[in-house]
């Protein structure tokens, strides 16, 4: 049986604008530099692992 297409959900946005240091712009367009990411996509990953992290280190106090 062959599996039902979903078709994905585009989560709503909102632009925020942000000002980073350059050395954080410089590490971030390194590590991504070559890959198949974005800037956004970068920065969007690691501030969704700082909270989840965050909320397990408060589940742990």
């Amino acid at each position: 049986m062959a599996r039902k297409f979903k078709i994905p959900v585009i989560p709503s946005t909102t632009q925020k604008n942000v000002r980073f240091p350059n050395d954080v712009i410089e590490g971030v367009e390194e590590a991504i530099r070559g890959k198949d990411s974005t800037f956004s996509a970068f920065v969007i990953a690691a501030t969704r692992w700082a909270l989840e992290n965050l909320k397990e280190q408060e589940e742990q106090d």
